[in-house]
C-alpha cells in the first residue's frame, strides 16, 4: 500500500533567498498547499514586494551572518509559531574560470553555497530535534554530481552540500526529523542569465523546480530530482565508463558551456549583485 501523502496545510516553512527565482517560485506552491510561509532574503524591499504579492511574510537575511540567521528564525517562530520546514535555498553562481577566480570570489561562494546550509541545517535540528519532527531541504544542483567547467567551485559547493545532506541523513533516522536535498537542471533564473540553450542543457522554470520540492516534501523523499527525469539518467550515466562520459560532455558542448557564459555581457549586472550578496562574510574575509 502506498504511503499517505502528508498535509501541508498549516506548516510553517521558512525560505532563505526566496525573494526570486527558485525560492519565490516554492513559497508560492507552498501557500497554495495552504502552508505558512516566510521568506528571507538580503533584498529587504523585494522580500516585502514579493511576500505581498503571494500571500507570504518577509525578513531581511544575510545567510553569511550566522548570528544574523539565528535570529531570524527565533523571529519567524515568535511571529508564527515552531518551524515545520526549513529551505536552505540561497545561492549564488558566479561565472569564471578557475584560475581567474578571486579569492573573494570563492570565499563567498563558500560563505553562501555551503557555510549558510550548514549553518541553517545545524540549528533547524536543534529546533526540530527536541520536537520529534520537521524537515530541511538543502538546494543542490545537478552540479553536485557532474563537472560544471567555467563553474568549480560551484559545483565543489554543490557536491558539499550533497555529501552533507547524506551524511546529515543518516544522523537523524530515527529522531522523526527528514533531510533532503534537491538536484535542479539549469533554471531559467538570473544564475543562468547568459547560458546558451542546447539539447543538454535545456533550461527549466524554477515552477518545475518548486512543484517537485512539493513533492518531496509530501512523500518525504530524500533527493529530488527537477525535472524529475534527471534521477534516471544520472544513475544511467554514473555507470558509464570515463571516456564515454567525457565523449558525451565534449559532444553536447557542456564542456564549455558555462565558461562560454562567463564572457556574456548580460551576465554583468546579476555578477555584480552577486558580488555584494555576502556582506557579513565579506567583511571578514575583509578583515583575515
Amino acid at each position: 500500500m502506498a504511503k499517505q501523502a502528508r498535509s501541508l496545510v498549516g506548516k510553517i516553512v521558512f525560505i532563505t533567498g526566496a525573494a526570486r527565482g527558485i525560492g519565490r517560485a516554492t513559497a508560492t506552491a507552498l501557500i497554495a498547499e495552504g502552508a505558512h510561509v516566510a521568506i528571507g532574503d538580503l533584498d529587504e524591499d523585494l522580500a516585502k514586494i514579493t511576500a505581498k504579492e503571494i500571500g507570504a511574510s518577509a525578513y531581511k537575511l544575510d545567510v553569511t551572518d550566522h548570528a544574523g540567521f539565528s535570529a531570524v528564525l527565533d523571529a519567524v517562530e515568535h511571529d508564527l509559531g515552531p518551524i515545520d520546514v526549513l529551505i536552505n535555498n540561497a545561492g549564488i553562481m558566479p561565472l569564471v574560470m578557475f584560475e581567474d577566480e578571486s579569492a573573494e570570489t570563492t570565499a563567498r561562494q563558500i560563505a553562501i553555497n555551503l557555510g549558510a546550509v550548514i549553518h541553517g541545517t545545524r540549528d533547524a535540528i536543534g529546533r526540530m530535534k527536541p520536537r520529534g519532527k520537521g524537515h530541511i531541504v538543502n538546494i543542490a544542483s545537478m552540479a553536485g554530481v557532474v563537472p560544471t567547467p567555467g563553474a568549480a567551485t560551484y559545483c565543489a559547493t554543490k557536491h558539499a552540500v550533497v555529501g552533507l545532506s547524506e551524511s546529515v541523513y543518516w544522523e537523524l533516522k530515527g529522531t522523526g526529523v527528514d533531510i533532503s536535498y534537491v538536484m535542479p537542471a539549469l533554471v531559467k533564473t538570473e544564475l543562468a542569465v547568459g547560458v546558451k540553450q542546447t539539447r543538454a542543457s535545456n533550461a527549466i522554470e524554477p515552477e518545475v523546480v518548486a512543484t517537485e520540492i512539493v513533492r518531496g516534501l509530501k512523500t518525504g523523499r530524500t533527493v529530488i530530482y527537477a525535472p524529475r527525469s534527471m534521477g534516471p539518467i544520472t544513475k544511467v550515466s554514473s555507470t558509464l565508463p570515463r571516456k564515454v562520459g567525457e565523449k558525451i560532455m565534449t559532444a553536447s558542448g557542456s564542456d564549455h558551456l558555462l565558461a562560454d557564459a562567463s564572457a556574456s555581457g548580460d551576465r554583468l549586472a546579476y555578477e555584480k549583485r552577486a558580488a555584494e550578496s555576502a556582506p557579513a562574510a565579506d567583511a571578514e574575509h575583509a578583515a583575515s
